[in-house]
């Protein structure tokens, strides 16, 4: 990494280490505070403030003053606001890039691709606004009049990971304040940076003090306070289903409408009438970007027996030809992991399979770059007992296996607790829908690896969460339905 870029990047206005509470930065206090490192060197970016329960209740009560007046805008007055936003985004759309490669490490295109992603949330979500339609329904009896409003749930809390530091920010802020809810943020504390720069720019748009609140800090008093405060009204989590089923019990104290976004372990199946090619570049949009580290990534890959050695020498060449490196290396493919334990679940998931009679065609090692770098890897002869094909790996390792007939694959599909994204390739019209219709998730890439838009309800089924973001579904989220009786 050029020490040019570092220096620039810590001088420029979007480099915050302050939170954003009430339209104003706090700093951190004396010494308590996070230090937010580069995964690609380790090397130290800044540091945030470490808060807590206090400063978060400050968020929230912030928040609360600033709803009644966002909330009395009309939808076209806060959409205006939203699209300031998603043109600012775009207008600084190298600097953010920048800032989120050196916290999170993907490559530099993958950050200003995400930069672009986050933004159309808002974008999406500014025209959303004015669509928050009620309704009229005939009357059971003369003389009376049944009116269904749509109004804004209230004080919005908002928790997001490290993999995609804007996007699910964005995804979630840009439905509220759309709704007309003020939020509170608690990005992660691997990546606050990329979360503060939106709240510079949130500033600038012309969002009002209060309504757009960034806290960093404790996780689990950050979380505590969210749940446990009668002001809050919606919570809405991406992340660790563990985290999430801890969350939905601590909200149901005060009865918090909730939304989670939490773990997958994605199925990508190649049918014998599949086009491989097409199926190749799919598995490597689906499988690498982000060097795996995506709640969609593909976990499982079932091929059938017919096309198996075909698929795999195919899928080999393009793995054995991706680059790793330094996302700021505009030639790099694949990043360094987050941090070391995330390599070494990698690699356990290698050793345990490779043990148990799998076979490593390619990759499973270190690079010498470093600890946090894994080789894209790929194993054959996977069954359903590994712990790859039972735990979500997030990491560039492919793992296959074979299936029969079609009945096979799904039940293979479907046979996890989890529900949250699926890809299957074939030619065959007719078992598209079978296949899509028997496949038991919450998303589903027919011949597409990548299936993320800001059009589209994301979300999942079983133990991959509740509720949806994005799409006419995201607004719902944040808004309650009233039902009036006129006599």
């Amino acid at each position: 990494m050029s020490l040019d870029v570092l220096s620039e990047t810590r001088d420029n206005r979007l480099f915050r280490e302050s939170c954003f509470v009430g339209g104003k930065w706090v700093p951190a206090s004396g010494d308590d505070r996070i230090a937010v490192t580069n995964p690609a060197n380790g090397e130290t970016l800044g540091h945030v403030p470490r808060l807590g329960t206090d400063e978060t209740r400050r968020a929230i009560e912030s928040a609360a003053e600033a709803w009644p007046a966002w909330r009395k805008l009309t939808a076209e007055a806060r959409g205006a606001i939203l699209y300031r936003w998603h043109e600012l985004m775009l207008a600084h759309e190298d600097t953010l890039a920048t800032i989120m490669t050196l916290e999170q490490g993907k490559p530099h295109a993958e950050s200003a691709g995400e930069i672009r992603y986050a933004a159309s949330f808002l974008k999406w979500f500014a025209e959303e606004a004015r669509r928050a339609y009620g309704r009229t329904i005939p009357p059971a009896a003369a003389g009376q009049h049944i009116v269904v409003l749509r109004q804004p749930i209230g004080v919005a809390a908002a928790i997001t990971p490290w993999n995609f530091p804007s996007s699910m920010i964005t995804r979630k802020a840009g439905a509220a304040l759309a709704a007309g809810c003020p939020m509170v943020v608690k990005p992660a504390s691997a990546t606050p940076f990329s979360a503060l720069a939106l709240a510079v720019l949130a500033d600038e748009a012309g969002v009002p003090a209060g309504v757009f609140n960034v806290v960093t800090g404790s996780a689990r008093e950050i979380a505590s306070e969210m749940t446990s405060n009668p002001l809050v009204r919606k919570v809405s989590f991406t992340g660790s289903t563990e985290v999430g089923s801890a969350l939905m019990r601590d909200s149901a104290a005060n009865v918090q409408k909730v939304s989670l976004e939490l773990g997958g372990n994605a199925p990508f199946i190649v049918f014998d009438d599949a086009d491989l090619d097409a199926a190749v570049d799919g598995a490597i949009a689906a499988k690498f970007r982000n060097t795996g580290q995506t709640c969609v990534c593909v976990n499982r890959f079932y091929v059938h027996e017919a096309v198996h050695d075909t698929f795999v020498e195919k899928l080999r060449h393009r793995v054995e030809a991706l680059r790793l490196g330094d996302g700021l290396d505009p030639e790099t493919d694949v990043t360094p992991l987050i941090d070391s334990a995330a390599a070494d679940k990698v690699l356990s998931h290698v050793e345990d399979a490779t043990s148990r009679g799998a076979t490593l065609v390619s990759g499973g090692r270190r690079h010498d770059r470093g600890e946090n770098y894994v080789l894209p890897t790929l194993l054959t002869g996977i069954r359903h007992s590994m712990r790859v094909a039972q735990e979500e790996t997030f990491g560039p390792l492919v793992a296959i296996s074979t299936f029969h007939d079609e009945q096979e694959a799904i039940k293979l599909a479907n046979d996890t607790p989890f529900g949250l994204a699926a890809y299957f390739y074939s030619e065959n019209v007719h078992r598209v829908w079978r296949v899509a219709e028997g496949i038991e998730a919450g998303m589903i890439g027919i011949n597409a690896g990548l299936i993320s838009n800001a059009a589209a309800p994301f979300g999942g089924v079983k133990a991959s969460g509740l509720g949806r973001e994005g799409a006419t579904e995201g607004l719902d989220e944040y808004l309650e339905t009233k039902y009036l009786l006129m006599g």
